[in-house]
């Protein structure tokens, strides 16, 4: 078959030299690569292989599945559960001698914790709870995804009727079930009820098909969603799709003015329980959806596939706004009422549907906005997360569409929902997290991450979960911390996001703070990518040293002054209003230096700037209050890697302090040299280095000192001279 609507990508020569594992996580990830295949983290593939038995040194038949919490495009072979085929098919006799069965029934969810005692070969990771949906096909390689053109056939009215008409007998229809090994069994009395069959439709769900050669199954799994795919076209609506547009799109730039002063708001009023990330997207399906007329009231029905609404919850929050005639103020306005019903609605959807065992209540607001011109606004608990979270509603809309052409579009019953979201295997998953590190959440804007203690503070406050900002006046080298934290950490998981909003935990941005504009281009732009502010440090400084009379022009006293003391300023007054807006706690540390008590000569610009810095600490931190906690940070003689201490300065230093040294050193043995000078003027005697000014500017940041603002805090190895008075 010619594929139009999928990518063919099996490539013979590469999976011939693969052992069956591997052509298991190949046919994966391939699978995986093509969205319109399988969303991010969803559907699962498996393969039954002969192995060897550690224990024994028998032949046996072991099913390799997709693990617990992959995702197929970027698994690896520590991403799959293996498991003995004899003992997982011998687990159906304590299933069968149960007094209760059935989907829901406490020996369904039992059964998940016998799974641990099939595992081949001590395989650590665990099984996923579609694990009988393998185990129970009697074929070698099962694929299941969820195709947004199999999922709209899936979540139709008329589902049922369709498969016929598409797939004939090859494919048969499955009633909705909750996924476990009920269903497993189910899908076995199906394929034994109709012999030949090639596939499954499972109703609200996807599809899962199988074959005895793994590149079979592959190709299987493309034909029955390229059927699929070809049918919803022949009944598109066209412009009469979601029965017309009811509003236009907003140019880019009219979106971007609106969501500058929307977003932080939205953050705020969501993150009132939880802090949350957000990820804009603005692709043309979407904008189609939440411009047309029938978007609320398909809204309002929610999701279908699970994997779906487990993300983006039982419904999106649409916001009935006119951008034709309504301004960001009126949007404003209308979100805080909507998201208001929102929450009574959740609750009431809890109250509705809980269990006497159901776990709390979890957080309430929305976690997908839909507005009209605007487009989709998501949120997650980081960026990777807000990421998936739009896409799977980009899946959702999709899924509509597909449906709504040849049907009626039916979102998943309120109960069954309910029951998948607050299930008691999905709560103990949840638990069984580690905790989130302490800057988790958090959005951290580095000024001066480009070098030195900057790049050092960027690092440190990476390793505790944040999303880094690195801004620099140097973008190149702003952009080189920016991968190098890419490169330890991750773009994470999820293909959505338009324009900057599609980024992972860092990003790197230029910016002059000495100039407002820019300031305030910079904070823009970080509100498209995260949706907000949480925590500023501010690095960036700069030492110009006087001439060789020791004169400091007026030109360059005013320079120093602009960057070390204005600057500092123009990024706080600026942010100010992101940090109102969202209403949320925040910091800001402005890096400073111990020259500000220390008078002596050859620095009096640089002295006198860093003194006005202290002072605007305090200030600071009055303007501030009680939103936003302000601390200074004042380092001493930090030579390592620090941009004020260029090769030409270092030398000045060394030829001031009468240090011996070889102008054919290298830069870094030179600045060695000068550091340990400077260690031994100090009561610890050791040399201070970007690690110890960072350690401090991420604790400041933290609720470690949240109860302390407008403070100085200086790492300088112990100075008497600097001894505060």
């Amino acid at each position: 078959m010619q594929y139009q609507h999928v990518n063919y990508l099996w490539d013979d020569d590469f999976a011939d030299k693969l052992d069956p594992v591997e052509r298991l996580v190949y046919r994966s990830n391939i699978l995986g690569d093509d969205q319109r295949i399988t969303n991010t983290g969803g559907g699962n593939t498996s393969s039954k292989i002969m192995m060897t038995d550690p224990l024994t040194g028998e032949d046996v038949e072991v099913l390799w599945v997709k693990g617990s919490g992959g995702d197929l495009r970027t698994s690896k072979r520590a991403n799959f559960a293996s498991l003995y085929m004899d003992k997982l098919l011998a687990l159906r006799d304590i299933y069968e001698s149960a007094d209760e069965k059935g989907v829901k029934s406490e020996i369904e969810d039992e059964m998940v914790g016998m799974y641990p005692h099939t595992v081949f070969n001590l395989n650590p990771r665990a099984s996923s709870i579609d694990t009988p949906l393998h185990a129970f096909v009697p074929y070698k390689h099962v694929d299941h995804t969820h195709p947004n053109a199999v999922i709209a056939i899936a979540a139709c009215s008329n589902g049922k009727a369709l498969t016929r008409e598409i797939y004939g007998n090859d494919v048969v229809w499955v009633d909705w079930q909750r996924p476990g090994f009920d269903l497993g069994l189910l899908l076995q009395h199906t394929i034994e009820a109709n012999p030949g069959i090639k596939g499954i439709i499972l109703g609200g769900h996807g599809l899962i098909n199988w074959a005895d050669d793994d590149k079979e199954c592959y190709e299987l799994s493309l034909t029955l969603i390229e059927k699929a795919a070809r049918y919803l076209p022949e009944h598109d609506k066209g412009d009469a799709t979601f029965d017309g547009a009811k509003y236009e799109s907003l140019s880019e730039g009219g979106r971007n003015q609106v969501l500058y002063e929307v977003l932080p708001e939205l953050r705020g009023l969501v993150s009132r329980n939880n802090r949350f990330i957000a990820t804009v997207d603005t692709r043309d399906a979407i904008l189609r959806f939440v411009n047309s007329y029938d978007a609320e009231r398909l809204a309002e029905l929610g999701t279908s596939c699970p994997d779906h609404f487990l993300r983006t919850k039982i419904k999106p929050l649409y916001v009935d706004w006119n951008p034709q005639e309504e301004s960001a103020a009126d949007l404003i306005t209308k979100l805080q009422p909507g998201l208001e019903q929102y929450r009574k609605d959740y609750a009431a959807y809890y109250e509705n549907c809980k269990h006497p065992d159901s776990p709390p209540m979890r957080d309430p607001n929305p976690t997908v906005m839909l507005i009209p011109g605007i487009g989709m606004i998501a949120f997650g608990k980081n960026k990777s997360e807000s990421r998936v979270t739009a896409e799977f509603y980009n899946n959702a809309v999709a899924v509509i569409e597909g449906a709504e052409a040849v049907g009626d579009y039916v979102a998943l019953p309120r109960q069954e929902a309910f029951d998948i979201e607050y299930w008691l295997l999905e709560e103990a998953k949840l638990r069984r997290m580690p905790p989130e590190a302490s800057l988790a959440r958090n959005v951290v804007v580095v000024i001066g991450a480009g070098s030195g203690i900057g790049k050092t503070v960027a690092h440190r406050v990476a390793r505790e979960g944040a999303h880094v900002v690195c801004v620099d006046l140097d973008l190149v080298r702003a952009q080189a911390t920016a991968d190098e934290l890419t490169g330890i950490y991750g773009m994470g998981i999820g293909v959505a996001g338009s324009g900057i909003s599609a980024c992972g935990p860092a990003i790197a941005l230029q910016a002059d703070i000495t100039d407002r504009d820019s300031v305030r281009h910079l904070y823009d732009q970080i509100l498209l990518a995260y949706g907000g502010i949480d925590n500023i440090i501010v690095t960036a400084g700069v030492f110009v040293p006087p001439d060789t009379s020791g004169h400091v022009s007026d030109e360059k006293f005013r320079f120093t002054f602009d960057v070390n003391v204005l600057g500092a300023y123009i990024v706080a007054d600026e942010a100010r209003r992101i940090w109102e807006a969202q209403g949320l706690l925040g910091s800001l540390v402005i890096t400073t230096s111990v020259n500000a008590v220390v008078s002596k000569p050859g620095s009096i610009a640089y002295d006198i700037s860093k003194s006005a810095a202290n002072h605007l600490v305090r200030e600071l931190a009055i303007e501030l209050a009680p939103l936003v906690r302000v601390n200074g940070l004042a380092p001493a003689t930090v030579v390592e890697g620090s941009s004020m201490f260029p090769r030409e300065r270092v030398i000045s230093s060394l030829t001031k302090y009468q240090i011996v040294f070889d102008k054919s050193e290298d830069t870094d043995t030179l600045r060695d040299k000068l550091a340990n000078f400077y260690a031994r003027r100090t009561l610890t005697k050791q040399p201070i280095t970007p690690e110890d000014q960072a350690e401090v500017a991420y604790l400041l940041s933290t609720d470690a000192f949240s109860k302390t603002t407008g403070q100085i805090f200086s790492v300088d190895g112990g100075l008497q001279e600097a001894f505060l008075r």
